[in-house]
């Protein structure tokens, strides 16, 4: 099927995106009217519609996302070179509530899900082993390695019952301060509760900041039959203790068995990495769709990457379930906003060089692309790096934009996280990390990669109709069916290092 021309986020909208390369002298026809292209326009980058006088408000998504710097004439190229970001400082803002819209109402779904204490539910039935402190990583390693060649696979494969064994590295644990020392807690011990895992052995060294008596203390109650721990500084042989424990743990979780689970019970975490032009226009309004429908079922469904909220966080903010959200999202942006001036960062620093490459300009117009992940669900809560959820629904996270830490602590409070990609990126979380293609060239260039083809919606594909084969494919991952990061062993664990504190 013929790929259109250009893509139109909003009628109000003052640009396009290219949706594929545009030559000089070619003619688009918009709206009855035929607008000629003054130059080459790489796809996914921005083609005006208008004129655009310098200064004025450059409109997409039918907001602005920066200002011109230069004339621009109709038919002309919108880039870096003549669009600036309005983005400065800290700002005050007004709590001004919308209308929730009405949400669809879906037939009750349900996924083949693992039981767990509770009333929780994991989509994964592994074994971890959780270092306190970084030291200890490489002996995790080890016993991992001795427990399973115990159970007779020293190839490396898997044991019949679970579906992994990894240690979750991490170089943190000891020589941090405050609140840094405290995510790192926080972090681990969401961790070890974590639903996906079978079996927890938390290791530790046995002088480290984090020794084992004090994580206690942070992670509070946790099942015994499922969490073991030891301090390899108190026996002989540690690696020999560790693959016993292990043993032990394994012999418990290859018990479990998956039961049909109503997806009322799944947190999906949402998250974007290497954007491009076309993640607005397809992979992030198709997840908005997603979110939706969770939220409907009566899932739960997070949102991170803080930001890639400047310049739309005001759209977040008006969805606010109640004041009381507002104020903690008007505390979460200034408070992030805070920690970039406190480390030296530019507030509006992001856009990445592969996002400019891909045709985002500026961070404006990446943050009102990103939200669209966020679909149009009240925002019911806002979540502390490495606290768990309360209450169903959509929920915004502090954490980073950066792919590895912004996963892993999505990962922290939900079953998987679904990834949306227009430049690619092997990365795969410490949870199932599905991949979501921008565009179906690189569907096809890396399928290696990637789960799921969003570019069909650009080829005529409906977006009911994508989404209803995005859920039947989410459905199979909840229930067992590996990722592609998985099939590739991606599986990255990767804390906040000196994360916004309390």
């Amino acid at each position: 099927m013929r790929m259109q021309a250009y893509g139109r986020m909003h009628p109000e909208d003052s640009v396009c995106v290219a949706v594929r390369e545009l030559q000089r002298g070619e003619e688009v026809v918009l709206d009855g009217r035929t607008l000629s292209v003054r130059e080459p326009i790489p796809a996914g980058h921005k083609l005006a519609l208008r004129p655009i006088c310098r200064g004025e408000q450059v409109i997409k998504y039918g907001y602005p996302i920066g200002h011109a710097a230069a004339d621009i004439p109709a038919g002309g190229w919108v880039h870096t070179h003549n669009l600036v970001t309005d983005l400065d400082g800290l700002l005050g803002y007004r709590y001004t509530p919308a209308e929730p819209p009405a949400l669809p109402v879906p037939a009750e779904r349900f996924f083949l899900g693992y039981p767990r204490e509770g009333g929780d539910v994991g989509i994964r039935n592994e074994l971890w082993v959780v270092p306190t402190v970084g030291c200890v990583n490489a002996i995790g390693s080890r016993i991992v390695e001795a427990f399973l060649k115990s159970v007779g696979c020293g190839g490396g494969e898997v044991p019949e019952g679970v579906d992994d064994v990894r240690v979750l590295a991490h170089p943190y644990g000891c020589g941090q301060e405050g609140y840094d020392h405290e995510n790192t807690q926080n972090a681990l011990a969401m961790a070890v509760r974590h639903p996906n895992a079978g079996g927890v052995l938390v290791l530790g060294l046995g002088c480290e900041d984090n020794r084992i008596a004090e994580f206690q203390k942070v992670l509070g109650a946790y099942p015994s039959d499922r969490v073991c721990f030891l301090e390899t500084q108190l026996v002989e042989d540690e690696i020999a203790a560790g693959a016993s424990l292990l043993r032990q743990l394994y012999e418990r979780a290859r018990q479990d068995r998956r039961v049909r689970t109503p997806f009322s019970k799944l947190r999906v975490g949402l998250e974007c990495g290497g954007s491009d032009g076309f993640s607005g226009l397809t992979g992030n309004p198709l997840l908005g769709a997603l979110s939706d429908v969770i939220v409907a079922c009566g899932g739960s469904v997070v949102m991170t990457e803080v930001a890639e909220m400047f310049g739309a966080e005001t759209i977040l903010m008006n969805r606010a379930a109640d004041r009381q959200t507002f104020e903690k999202i008007v505390e979460m942006v200034n408070g992030y906003k805070q920690y970039c001036m406190d480390n030296g960062a530019s507030i509006s620093g992001n856009p990445s060089l592969g996002n400019l490459d891909g045709g985002i300009s500026t961070l404006e117009e990446k943050s009102l692309g990103c939200i669209q992940k966020g679909g149009r669900a009240p925002v019911v809560d806002v979540l502390r790096y490495g606290r768990p959820l309360e209450k169903a629904g959509l929920h915004l996270l502090w954490a980073p934009g950066s792919d590895t830490a912004g996963t892993t602590a999505l990962g922290l409070c939900c079953h998987m996280v679904v990834f949306t990609t227009g430049r690619g990126t092997p990365y795969g979380g410490f949870v199932p990390t599905f991949k979501v293609a921008t565009n179906s060239q690189l569907y096809r260039r890396k399928r290696h990669w990637n789960d799921f083809d969003a570019g069909q919606l650009l080829t005529g594909t409906s977006m009911d109709s994508a989404l209803t084969a995005l859920w039947a494919q989410l459905e199979a991952v909840a229930g067992g069916e590996l990722t592609a990061a998985e099939h590739n062993g991606f599986k990255e664990f990767v804390i906040w290092k000196n994360g916004v504190s309390e």
